[in-house]
């Protein structure tokens, strides 16, 4: 590629207990040399799980890139950069859509060569497929739940209409009275007003007055 600006990024979980980044980042940083490749920067999390969500250095390099501050992201395997095969796959299209190669020296995958590339076009046709099954299957159940009659979704709230009434008739605001049954104040209204379908009690239509709370 006509451009060869790289950053490298290496993370170690603890560095209590011999973990060495450098390991990482020696070998990294030889690859480029030996491609030829200009090191613009690192970003290494040091003692951080890679169960992690926020990642410091890892949220840093992704804010980089949206920058356009190199073009090829090198790490040193791909569990040291992504916490799942699902991050990954994400970071890969980013880097992909923003025209950002990405090369993993363990599992030997590289983008900035055709055969890195297909392996990258055949992960993303995975993830892809993955997508699209899980919301098959969600479809499917939903379409199951119907036919057995199920009522999907939230349950509507059973508003006491009768208890509002007599809340109302004791001069109760309608603040006070929404508060008590655990409903809004425009449901309280509704309720009295015999507007809602999910009311129970009668008879209490006359108590509904425009007095403000």
């Amino acid at each position: 590629m006509a451009s060869n600006r790289v950053a490298i990024y290496g993370r170690v979980s603890t560095t209590n207990h011999g973990q060495d980044v450098s390991l990482q980042t020696r070998e990294l940083e030889q690859f480029a040399r030996a491609r030829g490749w200009r090191l613009v920067d690192s970003y290494l999390d040091l003692g951080i799980s890679g169960s992690k969500d926020k990642r410091p250095q890892l949220d840093r390099l992704m804010a980089d890139a949206h920058k356009r501050r190199f073009d090829i992201v090198i790490v040193w395997r791909f569990d040291r950069f992504a916490r799942s095969v699902s991050h990954l796959l994400r970071a890969l299209e980013t880097f992909n859509a923003l025209g950002i190669a990405f090369v993993s020296l363990s599992e030997q995958m590289d983008t900035t060569t055709p055969t890195g590339k297909m392996i990258f076009t055949v992960l993303g046709a995975v993830a892809e497929l993955e997508r699209s099954l899980i919301v098959e299957r969600v479809r499917a159940g939903l379409r199951n739940a119907r036919a057995k009659g199920k009522t999907l979704g939230r349950p509507r709230k059973i508003v006491d209409a009768a208890k509002i009434a007599a809340l109302r008739a004791q001069g109760r605001s309608w603040r006070d009275i929404a508060r008590e049954v655990g409903t809004n104040t425009a449901s309280a209204r509704r309720a009295i007003l015999g507007c809602d379908k999910n009311v129970s009690g009668s008879g209490v239509g006359g108590l509904y007055r425009s007095t403000a709370d």
